[in-house]
């Protein structure tokens, strides 16, 4: 028999308006058994059926909810359907990819915003790169790979469930290549090449940052390339040189690439290698901390004309917010230091604790506090396979501002 959650009285609005998640101060009771990642009948106080949920009794976010359909059964085929319609929608958006009809880097599932809470997808060409970080998802991993595998025709798959979230869900980290039933041959190849616009990357699918390279910066990259002509870049973060590339492609005069990962650098370069129509010359690569780099070319009075602030995750939850607002504070204030006049600046934050209004207040700050006037061109946001569920705005973690100073 499928267990019952029931809401506590008055705990019922979030799902009307379609939210997804049920946090543990709204649940009232469990009527039946349920182990991790069950699937459960939603109730609120009155009895009436609001859809079907994964139980997570670990999380603080008690329930996901799979569907608002009562009678909408969770089984193999709703996991097959779910993402076949994923699939099928990143086909339909190659208006939103700047044309590009078919990228060979691409994100395919994208957790609530394609209704399956918890699973993520990226798809680098044959190789499709996996990742669960929900007791629900971890669950349904068998229908998830079939459904996979059913839509793209992939060669091979590889999880990379090892983020921290999982613990929060009471998950151990899943790593390593997937057997499926369907898939064609198991290459096994864990630096997959794509072509981005023209340029070529290799992701590191088993050892790389999340499922190995950043998806969601595609059209930023591109925006970047249009803007680089001429200019002399500070790529900050650079990781494994998308920033940069696409700027040496856009023809920069020059590209100054810092970040302090000697594998992520070391990357970067075998990247850059893969493309001999770029001018190598004009490209320098630094192992150094971000923050002290910037406080250096400071002293040493560079200047530059466009400066990409891409960091880490500063502020995993709200809980960080202002320890990472000092940090986002500190390194907006030397870009806007470090920027000749006209310059622009890329400056971003991926962490789900910063708003957007509050990422421009600090950002605002810096340039105040730099004596700066500046203007925001434009707002900048992941790429179009990343789509933010219009009742879910906590899907919209990455926010940027695209800045010209006076």
């Amino acid at each position: 028999m499928t267990a019952t959650l029931i809401l506590q009285a008055g705990k019922s609005g979030s799902l009307r308006r379609r939210h997804p998640w049920i946090f543990a101060g709204s649940v009232a009771t469990l009527k039946g058994r349920a182990r991790s990642g069950d699937t459960v009948i939603v109730e609120d106080e009155h009895g009436t059926p609001m859809g079907r949920a994964a139980w997570s009794p670990e999380s603080k976010i008690r329930a996901r909810m799979w569907t608002f359909d009562p009678d909408e059964i969770v089984d193999h085929a709703f996991f097959k359907r779910r993402v076949a319609q994923a699939v099928a929608r990143r086909l339909g958006w190659s208006v939103l990819r700047g044309n590009q009809i078919e990228p060979a880097g691409e994100r395919l599932l994208h957790g609530e915003a394609d209704g399956l809470p918890g699973v993520i997808a990226d798809r680098y060409g044959d190789t499709v790169v996996l990742q669960l970080t929900s007791a629900g998802a971890d669950a349904w991993r068998d229908a998830i790979v079939a459904g996979i595998v059913q839509a793209t025709q992939c060669k091979q798959i590889y999880e990379r469930s090892d983020s921290d979230v999982r613990k929060l869900e009471g998950l151990e980290p899943v790593t390593g290549w997937v057997e499926a039933k369907g898939l064609h041959e198991t290459l096994q190849q864990t630096f997959p090449q794509i072509d981005e616009h023209g340029v070529n990357f290799g992701v590191d699918v088993a050892g790389g940052h999340k499922t190995g390279f950043y998806l969601d910066q595609r059209d930023n990259r591109l925006l970047l390339r249009s803007l680089a002509k001429g200019r002399r870049v500070l790529n900050c973060f650079c990781y494994t040189g998308g920033f940069s590339l696409q700027a040496l492609a856009g023809g920069a005069a020059s590209v100054i690439s810092i970040d302090s990962s000697g594998p992520a650098l070391a990357q970067a370069k075998a990247n850059l290698a893969l493309n001999p129509h770029l001018d190598a010359s004009r490209a320098e690569w630094r192992d150094a901390d971000v923050f002290q780099a910037l406080r250096d070319y400071h002293k040493a009075g560079e200047m530059f004309d466009l400066i990409v602030l891409d960091p880490p995750k500063f502020a995993p939850s709200a809980a960080h917010a202002n320890q990472a607002a000092r940090a986002y504070k500190d390194i907006n204030l030397f870009g806007f230091k470090l920027l000749a006049p006209g310059g622009l600046l890329m400056t971003y934050s991926c962490s789900g604790g910063i708003g957007v209004e509050l990422f421009q207040k600090i950002v605002a700050g810096a340039a105040s506090d730099a004596g700066r006037d500046a203007r925001i061109l434009k707002r900048l946001m992941a790429s179009s396979d990343h789509p933010v569920g219009l009742t879910a705005p906590e899907g919209e973690y990455l926010k940027g501002l695209l800045i010209e100073t006076a």
